[in-house]
């Protein structure tokens, strides 16, 4: 578990979606500490992940995995509220 690695069990990941990237929308992924007073925490399984209420409505029913395949390790999106997105997988559409 990142945590673990890390060695910071305060350790959360915060996901917001900002305008731009080559579909309209794209994620931004960030490790932190701390929360600001008006984020969003979602907790299961041990993990902690943070957003803004602005990015909220844009992830709502989303599945977040964390993939490690032949390309490299990264957080994959799984979107029901995306009509598009890039190869990538980093911009999307709604």
């Amino acid at each position: 578990m990142l945590r673990e690695q890390e060695k910071s069990p305060a350790l959360m990941l915060r996901i917001t979606v900002n305008g731009g990237g080559c579909q309209g929308f794209e994620y931004a992924f960030k490790s932190e500490t701390q929360k600001n007073d008006d984020d969003v925490v979602v907790e299961k399984d041990g993990a902690s992940v943070i957003t803004d209420e602005i990015s909220l409505p844009y992830l709502k029913g989303a599945e977040i995995d964390y993939v490690d395949d032949l390309i490299g390790a990264h957080f994959k999106i799984n979107n029901p509220n995306a009509t598009s997105s890039c190869g990538c997988g980093t911009s999307f559409s709604v």
